[in-house]
């Protein structure tokens, strides 16, 4: 068959240790022989990155908001043991928030279902997104200890050099602790318009929760700017793709989502997203079976997978021993961004191209044929482990058929 052809490039960006390894497989095995793809490319490997004091980041997410769709690899966020490994110049931030700040982005992580791999919450039949505000809260707080007999206050200072107090605690009789938190209304809109584009794109329900009733100012922010833009924007789009905006308390939402059947985006705030989309992930069975796509406000998308670099799997790689890595969530990490090219570009081949790989990827584990990982938790009865390449050539097995 003749290869698919592509109009647009994706940025494609590389990345670290195991996946950059099964990034490259998954190209030559499952890409390259049926599609003449293009991608610019930027090399966001932990060397490529200190070589170049981290520039290359910024000009993969640039690139991205020139191209709109990126397929990103797992990377290298360095610690103290990774400056000495690598010898870097100094611990460069995540690439991840980096390109998440530049596009104004929000996470969305979704599950990938399989026969034989039973979420531990039965009733959860369909996938459940998590939709994360990365921006504010406890994760670009301030803190201070506070000594017995300290008066705590909250100072607002306007540009006017008018000055607002509120007492936080008076620390009598105990020493103790105070935080503060804040947030952006800008990036807070972005959040909700990004979530409500999703949900229209995947034609899905979005679920929103704070805790309003305790905090009356904070979270109810969020919710007002929600219900605005919903109702402004976006309510006469979801009636007529049949599907709904739902708000309710953080607590409340928790005990919906353990007896819900999934199916739908639940929109958190920073924290309550680290937290649940772990948890979600947990839940419905493994990390290395969750996708996550990064969507701006106006609609670029960077697509790739939820977990990190597999070190364990890359030094083991290194000394020439055999590994069995599960490829599924890099793999669809490379099928979304090119279902989005397709459809953004109109080229139904593309998308159609992708639908069956992912096909192919969930029929070649129902059949048996799996991972190590899904080896251990597969309740399949006829089941067979494979390598990290073996699993690839039987997926293009089953995807050669299709096509």
């Amino acid at each position: 068959m003749a290869k698919i052809q592509m109009k647009t490039p994706l940025v494609e960006m590389d990345g670290d240790e195991m996946t950059r390894i099964i990034w490259k497989e998954i190209k030559d095995i499952l890409i390259t022989p049926y599609v003449d793809l293009k991608t610019e490319y930027y090399d966001l490997g932990l060397v490529h990155r200190n070589e170049t004091n981290d520039q290359v980041t910024v000009d993969s997410a640039n690139a991205t908001k020139k191209y709109g769709v990126a397929v990103k690899c797992a990377t290298i966020t360095p610690n103290a043991a990774r400056m000495t490994e690598y010898d870097l110049k100094e611990m460069w931030k995540s690439p991840n928030g980096t390109i998440r700040a530049i596009l104004d982005g929000t996470v969305f992580r979704t599950p990938i279902l399989v026969k034989g791999i039973t979420p531990y919450i039965p009733t959860w039949t369909k996938p459940i997104t998590i939709a994360r505000h990365a921006y504010g809260d406890v994760y670009k707080n301030v803190e201070l200890k506070c000594p017995e007999g300290a008066k705590a206050e909250l100072v607002l200072t306007d540009k006017d050099g008018n000055v607002t107090k509120e007492t936080i605690h008076e620390f009598n009789g105990s020493a103790g602790i105070i935080q503060g938190l804040h947030n952006r209304e800008d990036s807070i809109s972005s959040f909700a318009r990004a979530c409500f584009n999703y949900a229209l794109d995947m034609k899905q329900d979005v679920w929103f929760a704070t805790k309003d009733t305790i905090s009356k100012k904070y979270d109810h922010t969020f919710k007002d700017i929600f219900q605005e833009i919903f109702d402004n924007e976006y309510k006469e789009r979801f009636d007529a793709a049949g599907i709904e905006y739902f708000y309710t308390l953080i607590d409340d939402a928790v005990a919906r989502v353990i007896r819900s059947q999934g199916g739908y985006i639940w929109a958190c705030k920073n924290y309550d997203g680290d937290v649940m989309s772990d948890m979600v992930a947990t839940a419905y069975g493994s990390l290395a079976m969750m996708t996550s796509v990064l969507v701006s406000p106006d609609g670029v998308y960077e697509y790739e997978a939820a977990h990190g670099t597999v070190q364990r799997h890359y030094y083991k790689h290194l000394k020439g021993e055999e590994t069995s890595t599960n490829s599924v969530a890099t793999l669809f990490a490379w099928t979304g961004a090119l279902r989005k090219r397709g459809e953004l570009d109109g080229i139904s081949e593309l998308a159609d191209f992708a639908d069956k790989l992912e096909k192919a990827t969930i029929s070649t584990i129902e059949e048996g044929v799996m991972t190590g990982d899904l080896y251990l938790m597969s309740t399949l009865e006829n089941k067979r482990k494979v390598n990290t390449e073996e699993f690839l050539r039987e997926i293009d097995k089953r995807l050669a058929a299709m096509l």
